[in-house]
């Protein structure tokens, strides 16, 4: 569709920060594009990007369900519309009034790029279980959110009986094993192409035929599998906390949205959790500390690194310990990178375990570290799982603080509650939490509190952050 270098006009539905329109733009610098979402927050997240571009962007806030399209963008004008992981949050009998309302600004023989759940998908079995069905492959999520699933029947006949054509429709499958809980989670998604009517045309190719079973990561940016842009690059991310002054080596923010892996990129949750322990180097003081899923950043680990006996960043992804490697090497003396011992770690499996056990003299880590690491679902209980294995079954020590399990995050696919089932399943007690703490009165409720003294909350950066602080019972 982009291969020649013609003055295309695109509309992105769904359009988020900007995580798709910015490398389309950077690939075909001759595209004119539209973005709308239903986020305000979003459309002035676009608009603040150093890339947007008035003279060829176009964003604005938009309920598709409700607002006219035409109060935006020309009638008969917009030759693409892309529409990723958005119409499975609107309500079935709405989705028409989607259609029909993105039909206003499509020129003739306009094409629709669509991907978005699709029905047996992993997290639609799990919502089932749970009874958070609210119509026929309708659901409601944890935190307020809805979610559709798609079969290929249903897809093809709303858009059919909308005026489009089904040019390319099918299922993309994708297996993921846990073998040391011999399970395996079926993801799914449908990815199709759709067409105004015209029986006269011949149309190229818009997705590839999908198999089943192809090897396909449902993580991977819906740039890069619709049009072609290139392999991530790095830079250089420079990051000033307390008296650290770190320069981080980390993937693009261009080409973010299409890598696999998050742990190339810089959470802001690392950035808190490395802001308190710069200031309050007693949590890791003389202890054993462990990160988990550290990603290439590892500034936590680092500056743990000043006052721990130990440190052992972690992760299970490759390049992210490559990257690892490499910031740790550019940016800490060798005095302090030779405490710090940097291993592969995959949650749940009994060799890595192991292997990150042996550093502590199998003592276990009086503190472990987490930040973001609570997103998947499906993740969770194998987080805990290895917390539990690797934390010290140490009292505590001369000043009676026990061994620690701390996670910062944001609350995104999974909700607190999730989290505090798992961690009860596995002897984890949540003794306080950030920034509320209505929790039962014990003595280290106010920890995490004390160690904000003299920050005000308007210096925290989102407030949507959160820190959990837990004991093995």
């Amino acid at each position: 569709l982009f291969q020649e270098a013609e003055e295309k006009v695109v509309l992105e539905v769904g359009c988020g920060a900007g995580n798709t329109i910015f490398p389309l733009a950077a690939t075909y610098p001759a595209l004119s594009i539209h973005a709308c979402d239903f986020s305000p927050r979003a459309v002035d997240l676009v608009k603040a990007h150093k890339d947007f571009n008035e003279s060829k962007m176009n964003a604005f806030a938009c309920d598709l369900t409700s607002d006219n399209l035409l109060n935006h963008i020309p009638s008969s004008s917009v030759d693409i519309v892309t529409m990723i992981f958005v119409l499975s949050a609107v309500s079935p009998e709405k989705m028409p009034l989607v259609l029909q309302n993105i039909k206003r600004i499509l020129k003739p023989n306009a094409y629709v790029l669509f991907r978005d759940y699709a029905t047996g998908d992993l997290a639609q079995e799990r919502l089932t279980c749970k009874d958070q069905k609210i119509s026929e492959n309708f659901f409601v999520r944890g935190d307020g959110t809805r979610a559709f699933y798609f079969s290929e029947e249903f897809l093809k006949s709303l858009f059919q009986e909308n005026g489009f054509s089904t040019e390319e429709c099918g299922v993309c499958c994708k297996q993921v094993e846990n073998r040391s809980r011999e399970i395996v989670m079926n993801r799914r998604w449908v990815q199709a192409a759709f067409r105004l009517h015209n029986d006269n045309l011949e149309v190229p190719k818009a997705v590839k035929e999908p198999e089943d079973g192809c090897d396909v990561d449902i993580s991977e940016g819906f740039a890069f599998d619709m049009f072609g842009i290139s392999s991530s690059r790095d830079e250089i991310m420079e990051l000033k906390l307390q008296d650290w002054n770190f320069k981080i080596k980390l993937l693009s923010k261009e080409f973010q949205h299409t890598c696999k892996s998050t742990g190339l990129m810089l959470w802001e949750s690392a950035r808190l959790m490395a802001t308190v322990l710069a200031s309050n180097q007693t949590i890791v003081s003389g202890k054993r500390v462990l990160e988990l899923g550290s990603g290439c950043g590892g500034i936590c680990s680092m500056i743990a690194s000043k006052t721990a006996c130990l440190v052992v960043p972690t992760d299970g992804d490759n390049k992210a310990l490559e990257l690892l490697k490499e910031n740790v090497s550019s940016n800490l003396d060798k005095s302090l990178s030779s405490k710090l011992h940097i291993r592969q770690l995959n949650w749940g499996n009994k060799e890595h375990i192991e292997s990150v056990k042996k550093l502590s003299d199998n003592n276990g880590f009086d503190v472990i570290i987490g930040t973001d690491v609570t997103y998947v679902a499906e993740a969770i209980m194998p987080l805990f799982q290895t917390a539990k294995e690797l934390i010290s079954s140490s009292e505590g020590d001369e000043e009676g603080l026990k061994p620690a399990f701390i996670l910062c995050h944001i609350f995104r696919r999974v909700d607190e509650e999730s989290i505090l089932s798992a961690a009860s399943c596995f002897g984890f007690q949540l003794v306080d939490k950030w920034p509320s703490n209505m929790i039962t009165e014990n003595h280290y409720r106010g920890t995490i509190n004390s160690w904000f003294e003299g920050r005000i909350k308007e210096d925290i950066e989102n407030p949507a952050l959160n820190i959990m602080y837990f004991h093995a019972k």
